[in-house]
């Protein structure tokens, strides 16, 4: 993952987040390694969790037309 500006795809997140799950269970990072990992999964696990409830939002929004009107009776005819 590049360090510029532009935020990771929700693809690009979870192609690194099994890299270091990879790493993490090998066993032969040092401590410190391993800590910087385990924060990097943090980070990209709670960003790849803000674009998931962000689609979901889109979708709610979009489906919202596609509801049927609520039953009201007209009464009388």
């Amino acid at each position: 993952m590049s360090k510029d500006t532009t935020p990771p795809t929700f693809e690009e997140i979870v192609q690194r987040l099994e890299a270091i799950a990879k790493q993490l269970e090998g066993g032969e990072a040092k401590l410190e390694e391993s800590l910087a990992l385990f924060e990097e999964g943090v980070r990209l696990a709670k960003l790849g969790g803000h674009q998931l409830d962000d689609a979901e939002q889109r979708l709610e929004i979009l489906l919202e037309g596609d509801k049927p009107a609520p039953y009201s009776p007209t009464g009388g005819t």
